[in-house]
C-alpha cells in the first residue's frame, strides 16, 4: 500500500478544517504552502512544513 503525506491545516491555524492529502510528498507540500500564504497570510518554508505539519499515513 502506497503512503501519502497528510497535512490537517487545523493542527497549523486552528480554525481552520482544510486537509490535503497525497501521495506525492512535494505536491502535498506545494499545496499546503499556497493554503497557508492564500488563506491564512502565513508563510511557510518547505521543511517548516514537512517536520512540524506534515504527516505520513
Amino acid at each position: 500500500m502506497a503512503q501519502a503525506h497528510k497535512l490537517d491545516c487545523e493542527s497549523a491555524a486552528a480554525d481552520c478544517r482544510f486537509i490535503i492529502q497525497s501521495e506525492n510528498e512535494a505536491e502535498a507540500i506545494e499545496l499546503a504552502r499556497n493554503h497557508m500564504k492564500e488563506v491564512h497570510g502565513k508563510e511557510y518554508t518547505d521543511d517548516e512544513l514537512r517536520t512540524d505539519h506534515l504527516q505520513v499515513v
